[in-house]
């Protein structure tokens, strides 16, 4: 299990397999809020803490199943 504690703004947010989905704008209670500018909305999105997998060599891993909204980062997949 991770500390959430060990997860900071800038750091890079990517799906299971290591593809690139977001930047961490801040930690707001238990969700990631994801920078505008990874968006093709132009909006903050956010991912809960439970979706979380690891935190490694200042990544945050998402779990395979884990719901990312669409249209976030240049190879995301959205999920439904």
């Amino acid at each position: 299990m991770f500390e959430k504690l060990r997860i900071s703004e800038h750091m890079e947010v990517t799906n299971s397999e290591g593809e690139h989905i977001g930047t961490v704008d801040a930690v707001e209670n238990d969700n990631i809020k994801l920078t505008k500018s990874d968006s093709m909305d132009d909006m903050h999105h956010f991912l809960s803490m439970n979706d979380v997998d690891r935190v490694k060599d200042n990544r945050v891993y998402l779990k395979k199943d884990a719901r990312i909204p669409a249209g976030l980062g240049n190879k995301a997949q959205a999920t439904v």
